[in-house]
């Protein structure tokens, strides 16, 4: 599996590549923003860790950008940024996790395996969904609600297929956030409240049939009322 680094500490970018190819994986280390972001659109990665203190272009800016051309690819943020803004701003931005310098080698590579276990599982998922008029296709990554194709970020296509494999069961803000994003968080953060909002103004918002149903007190359910 090949890893892209995108660190400018040149000593950390080191140590994480002896560590990974220690363990069998193919590595590339940029150390700036700009070449990060070429490099991760115009190569296939299994992963990218990302720095969010970058020269010439922002980890926060480059996984915007990158996630704006339905880039799929899984990224970890790897940074001495500690506040919960923080770690909530690259989880909205399209991040799958994020671990906090200085850490243990050995949770960064069961970080890693855990999203790569994740990837695979959803490789294994060859089906298409029908609710109403939603359609879902696991295979090709796509949504399409009465025939029109849903512009989804890989977050809101997760989510959105967290729901529809859940449906007319109610889950929790904290299911949610466990199953989507696969990370603790401060649960008086409202990044589920704000990503359910984003899914809604796409998938419900332009058709006069509703699917995503708030219930009070608990969490949301995907269902055809």
């Amino acid at each position: 599996m090949k890893i892209l680094i995108v660190e400018d500490e040149i000593n950390t970018a080191q140590y994480l590549k002896k560590g990974l190819e220690e363990h069998h994986f193919v590595v590339d280390i940029t150390h700036n923003g700009i070449d990060g972001l070429h490099l991760a659109q115009n190569n296939v990665y299994s992963l990218v860790i990302l720095d969010v203190n970058l020269p010439d272009l922002d980890g926060f800016s480059l996984i915007k950008i990158f996630r704006s051309k339905n880039k799929q690819t899984p990224v970890l943020f790897l940074t001495a940024k500690d506040e919960v803004f923080d770690k909530v701003k690259g989880l909205q931005l399209g991040a799958d996790d994020y671990l906090v310098k200085p850490f243990h080698f050995v949770e960064l590579l069961a970080r890693i395996n855990s999203l790569m276990r994740r990837g695979t599982q959803n490789s294994q998922i060859n089906e298409t969904v029908h609710i109403s008029d939603l359609k879902i296709d696991f295979e090709s990554l796509k949504a399409y609600r009465d025939g029109i194709k849903l512009d989804l970020t890989a977050k809101e296509f997760k989510l959105l297929s967290f729901l529809v494999r859940n449906e007319t069961k109610v889950v929790s803000r904290t299911m949610i956030a466990e199953q989507v994003w696969d990370i603790n968080f401060d649960s008086d953060t409202n990044i589920v409240d704000v990503a359910i909002k984003r899914l809604r103004s796409k998938v419900d918002t332009p058709f006069e049939s509703k699917l995503i149903h708030t219930v009070r007190g608990f969490g949301y359910v995907l269902e055809k009322r």
